[in-house]
C-alpha cells in the first residue's frame, strides 16, 4: 500500500513539475488545441476585424432568437387544438413588406463597418519597412527593400530542429522575418511558381501570392513577440509544410539584426 500510495504521488509531484515548467514557458502568438476564437489581435487591423465579428455575432444571435420566437408563437397560437377550422387567408401584405425590409436594413446596418474596414485594409498608410514575401514550392523567400537590400528563404524547421530550439512543430523556420514594433510594415507578395496565400491570423493579414502579380497589404505590430502563420492557398502536395514566423522586436534589437542580416545574407542585385 505504502509503495502504491509512493507511486502516485510521485506521478503527482512529476506531473505539478512539468505543469509549472509549462507555465513558465512565454506565450506563444500560435493557435491552440480546442481554441474557439481568434488568436488574440496585435495590430489595428485584427483589433477592428475582431470588433467586426463581434457585431456579426451579436445580430446572428438576434436574428436566430426572433425567428425562434416566431416559430413558437405560430406553434401555440395555430396549433389544430386552438384552431379547428384553418384559416383561408393566403397573403399579409403588411407581412409580406416587413420581412422584406427588415433583412435590407439589416444588411445596410452591416454593410457601413463592412466597407469602413475593407477600406482600412486596403488604405496602406507611408511605410516604415518594405518587404516582398515570394511564395514557392515549398517555402518563402523575403527580400528587404531599401539602400542595402538583401533577401534569404525561410524553410520550415525539422521536428528534431524545432524540439532542441523550443519551437512549435510545423509551424517554425530556419530564418525568421524580423520587423519593428509600432512601425508600419507594407507587404508586396507574389507566387514564383503556383499560387500560395501569406497569412499571418493575429495581424489580420492573409493575401494571396499570385505568379506575375504583386499584391500589397501591410500590418503595424502593436506588441513585440513571435507570431506564427501558414500558406493558406493549397499549392501542392507539401502545402502544409511552409510555415510563416515573424519575429517582432524593439527599435533597437531591429537595428542589431539588421546589421547582422546585412553580412549574413546575400544583397540583392540592384
Amino acid at each position: 500500500m505504502f509503495l502504491r500510495k509512493s507511486g502516485v504521488m510521485a506521478k503527482t509531484a512529476a506531473a505539478t513539475v512539468a505543469l509549472l515548467g509549462l507555465m513558465a514557458l512565454p506565450a506563444l502568438a500560435a493557435p491552440i488545441d480546442w481554441g474557439k476564437g481568434f488568436q488574440e489581435a496585435a495590430s489595428p487591423v485584427m483589433e477592428q476585424i475582431e470588433d467586426f465579428h463581434r457585431l456579426l455575432l451579436w445580430i446572428i444571435v438576434a436574428v436566430c432568437l426572433l425567428v425562434l420566437g416566431l416559430l413558437i408563437w405560430i406553434v401555440v397560437k395555430y396549433r389544430a387544438a386552438a384552431n379547428p377550422v384553418p384559416s383561408k387567408v393566403h397573403h399579409n401584405t403588411l407581412l409580406e413588406v416587413a420581412w422584406t425590409l427588415i433583412p435590407v436594413i439589416i444588411l445596410v446596418f452591416i454593410a457601413v463597418p463592412s466597407f469602413r474596414l475593407l477600406y482600412f485594409q486596403h488604405a496602406i498608410p507611408d511605410p516604415d519597412l518594405e518587404i516582398r514575401a515570394i511564395g514557392k514550392q515549398w517555402f518563402w523567400t523575403y527580400e528587404y527593400k531599401g539602400a542595402e537590400a538583401f533577401t534569404f528563404d525561410a524553410l520550415m524547421l525539422a521536428d528534431d530542429d524545432a524540439k532542441k530550439q523550443n519551437k512549435p512543430r510545423l509551424l517554425a523556420t530556419d530564418n525568421a522575418v524580423v520587423v519593428p514594433v509600432n512601425k508600419v510594415i507594407k507587404m508586396e507578395i507574389t507566387g514564383a511558381d503556383v499560387i500560395h496565400s501569406w497569412a499571418l491570423p493575429e495581424m489580420g493579414v492573409k493575401m494571396d501570392a499570385v505568379p506575375g502579380r504583386l499584391n500589397h497589404t501591410w500590418f503595424k505590430a502593436n506588441r513585440t513577440g513571435t507570431y506564427y502563420g501558414q500558406c493558406s492557398e493549397l499549392c501542392g502536395s507539401r502545402h502544409a509544410f511552409m510555415p510563416i514566423e515573424v519575429h517582432v522586436v524593439t527599435d533597437a534589437e531591429y537595428a542589431a539584426w539588421l546589421a547582422e542580416a546585412k553580412s549574413k545574407f546575400a544583397r540583392l542585385d540592384t
